[in-house]
């Protein structure tokens, strides 16, 4: 899946996959089951692996009286709500570079 969000002050590409065919290369000679980066003004930051800790890290901090308040936590669960009902577009411009190689592949 991928898509295009248009954000107060980002415009966020994403691309999600559970293909192991879709792996970076580098990822694969490092035998990783799981790629996960950002892009931010040009500049890639790779998170792979500490992504399965943070969900730990999170859940202690809940645990301690951390964590945010359903005010806070409200416009992400709104925006989740708004990509899982989306009515899908199609390819377009704003197509994410990952994908674009999944239409060209077809």
């Amino acid at each position: 899946m991928a898509g295009f969000i248009e954000l107060e002050k980002a415009e966020v590409r994403w691309f999600l996959s559970v293909d192991a065919r879709d792996l970076p290369e580098e990822a694969v000679k490092k035998q990783k089951r799981t790629y996960r980066s950002i892009t931010v003004d040009g500049e890639e930051i790779e998170f792979s692996g500490v992504f399965a800790d943070l969900h730990t890290i999170v859940y202690q901090d809940i645990l301690q009286g951390g964590g945010f308040a359903i005010a806070e936590a409200r416009p992400s669960i709104e925006l989740v709500y708004r990509i899982r009902n989306i009515q899908p577009v199609g390819f377009n411009e704003r197509v994410h570079p990952l994908a674009e190689g999944k239409l060209n592949a077809k």
